[in-house]
């Protein structure tokens, strides 16, 4: 029963993840933080699949959690990998809907905290920064999603030359709604 559970949040939270990437992000070129906001720049630059930059960039991080965070690595690998393949799965939905600019950044950062914030609830991530700030969190006892938050919003600076101001107001309004959906749904959860 535990397994089914944890791989139906992995499959729920994924599609989350995926819409809120394809739906509303990536038509007006907005940035998410961490591997994934890394990700999409390479996507908006050179054309190259989100998903599959995702599982490289998450490579050196995840070579880490084999040898000092093996149960991370274990509940994070099928959350890397199933949002990943999903996230480029459903690329095809990218023009599905036409809506503002900001409403769209709003949207998108609901859908992409839902699906993080279940995962991480449920002691599994993406892996990537989520996988990192889930090893901040256990040794500070700081909340995931604020973890997450300011690695977020160093990709975001580090992004700047790609976005133009108004895509990078954009893409801080979604960091700041990633960041509080992500909160509010793993605020309970408890560290032994």
């Amino acid at each position: 029963m535990y397994f089914l559970k944890k791989g139906s949040i992995i499959i729920i939270g994924s599609v989350f993840l995926s819409l809120g990437i394809n739906l509303f992000l990536t038509p007006y070129k907005i940035l998410d933080g961490g591997i994934v906001g890394l990700a999409l720049i390479l996507n908006y630059l050179y054309n190259l699949k989100v998903g599959l930059m995702i599982i490289i960039l998450s490579m050196p991080i995840f070579i880490v959690a084999w040898f000092r965070y093996r149960t991370y690595f274990y509940n994070s690998l099928h959350g890397l990998l199933l949002s990943s393949f999903t996230i480029d799965l459903f690329k095809p939905f990218r023009s599905l809907i036409d809506i503002s600019a900001v409403f769209s950044s709003i949207l998108g950062g609901i859908f992409v905290g839902t699906g993080i914030g279940l995962m991480l609830r449920h002691r599994t991530s993406t892996g990537g920064t989520d996988l990192v700030a889930q090893f901040v969190s256990v040794k500070t006892g700081v909340n995931v999603g604020i973890v997450i938050f300011v690695i977020d919003i160093t990709v975001i600076i580090l992004g700047g030359v790609l976005i133009s101001a108004h895509t990078l107001l954009l893409s801080i309004i979604t960091l700041l709604v990633v960041g509080i959906t992500t909160s509010l749904i793993t605020r309970k959860i408890v560290h032994t």
